[in-house]
């Protein structure tokens, strides 16, 4: 999910990216909602309460407003640059450290609603601003590494998507495209898992409360922990084959081996072949 650069992503690659990172923006901006009374995986409500805040005069709310939107802005702006930054030394690195700088976040808030919240308006708008700030993060890196093919905090764009892709899957030569079939699946994908965080976050706050971005978490380092264990078995894989390979015993495959057994090798054959024309 995070390993994959741009144009090398495949489908699978996006669809688990998005699903995943998908359910926990769904899961956030319910909760948000829920505690806090506000939006926080977009900043779309929060451009129009901006307007109306300058047209009525009321300065203070201005600047608590476009500090947020500001916040989910510097949120893409860290992801990304993490990314193009760091991204030749490790890729890895590069792109599992926003979703760690979210998980943060999250945590925070978290700990901070559960044991130290007196529900003030400060406290409010701060953990709002941090909550912003993450899914800021998320949708920066989502969009920075899949090419802009995947963005997962907000649905307004992908139901746009799928409205004209469900028009021009109407014509039989578009329905035979196995690019916009492959764009229609990712999208869905992304929708569906959006409610479904939703509707677990609307569902379980009122047993959870603030310890749902604890579960949140535990999603986000699922995103984190699969391509570690995917690097790691690969990098097993390929120090195995180069001992067997170079003929020079490791650690890794002597523990390979104890583990599975030493496979059967064949003996090479010592005498030279004969051409035919050598007879």
């Amino acid at each position: 999910m995070l390993r994959n650069y741009s144009n090398s992503r495949t489908l699978g690659d996006n669809i688990r990216l998005g699903t995943l990172t998908a359910f926990t923006a769904g899961t956030i901006n319910i909760a948000s909602l829920l505690i806090f009374l506000s939006f926080t995986s977009n900043v779309t409500g929060h451009y129009a309460i901006l307007a109306a805040e300058i047209s009525k005069g009321n300065w203070s709310q201005v600047a608590v407003v476009g500090g947020w939107i500001f916040l989910f802005f510097l949120g893409g702006f860290v992801s990304n640059f993490i990314v193009i930054n760091f991204n030749k030394k490790s890729k890895y690195f590069a792109h599992s450290m926003p979703i760690v700088l979210e998980i943060l976040c999250l945590l925070f808030v978290g700990i901070y609603g559960q044991f130290f919240y007196r529900r003030t308006l400060e406290e409010t708008e701060f953990l709002v601003s941090l909550m912003l700030f993450a899914t800021g993060l998320q949708n920066g890196l989502t969009a920075s590494i899949s090419n802009f093919s995947v963005k997962t905090t907000h649905l307004t764009g992908t139901t746009t998507d799928l409205g004209i892709l469900a028009s021009m899957f109407t014509q039989k030569k578009f329905r035979k495209n196995g690019e916009l079939i492959a764009r229609a699946k990712l999208l869905t994908s992304i929708m569906f898992a959006y409610v479904l965080g939703a509707v677990f976050s609307g569902l379980t706050y009122y047993y959870l409360e603030f310890r749902v971005f604890y579960v949140i978490s535990l999603c986000l380092l699922v995103v984190i922990g699969y391509d570690m264990y995917k690097i790691h078995i690969r990098h097993f894989k390929t120090q195995y084959r180069y001992s067997k390979i170079y003929r020079k015993p490791n650690l890794v495959a002597y523990l390979y081996d104890k583990i599975h057994g030493i496979p059967e090798i064949k003996e090479k054959r010592q005498e030279k072949r004969k051409l035919v024309f050598e007879d």
